[in-house]
């Protein structure tokens, strides 16, 4: 949950003030986020252009994402990450694409930590599908359900060639995946 925060230090009394409130987690600001940000932002510089390129646009796309769901809904925002994406995606095949692969899933990965919020699995599948899709590499979106104490949960993941890329603990085993395209929510009448 986002609080606002003043510009009083972690120690200090909270002052609140119209010009001094930010809109970032306190504990972003005034713990180890910021230093492994400021510390991330050193580094930046030391990476290739195609690892700099990927970094940015996981960040611009996980921000855009995380708003672009609230307004828009899965089925519009989906439709604007897939125009965004190469019209020819490569064969399933190419050995070339796993090395490419494992670095643009460890660096949208990397992005989604340094990111002052958090961001829920759908967000980072559906900007990793953009990432890998917008390159040519023929990934596929999953979504998956399981009932577990009386509550409803959904997970989503990101698989290329029928490995889940996303997914640390293989968290989607525990997950029924959806079959064939994921479509509104409306009910469907057989």
């Amino acid at each position: 949950m986002l609080s606002p925060v003043v510009l009083a230090g972690p120690q200090g009394p909270a002052v609140t003030s119209p010009r001094a409130v930010l809109l970032w987690p306190r504990d972003f600001l005034w713990s180890a986020g910021l230093k492994q940000f400021i510390e991330s932002c050193r580094k930046f510089p030391l990476l290739s252009g195609f690892e700099r390129s990927i970094v940015l646009e996981s960040l611009l796309g996980l921000v855009a994402t995380k708003m672009g769901l609230r307004i828009a809904g899965f089925q519009r925002w989906k439709r604007v990450m897939a125009g965004r994406t190469s019209k020819e995606i490569e064969g399933a095949s190419a050995r070339g694409h796993l090395e490419s692969v494992a670095k643009i899933v460890n660096l949208e990965r990397a992005a989604a930590r340094h990111l002052p919020f958090s961001t829920n699995c759908l967000e980072q599948s559906l900007v990793l599908l953009w990432l890998l899709r917008k390159r040519g590499i023929p990934a596929g979106l999953r979504i998956g359900a399981r009932k577990e104490a009386d509550r409803f949960e959904a997970h989503a993941w990101v698989e290329y060639q029928g490995a889940a890329l996303n997914d640390a603990g293989n968290e989607h085993l525990h997950f029924v995946p959806f079959e064939g395209p994921i479509s509104s929510l409306e009910t469907q009448t057989h």
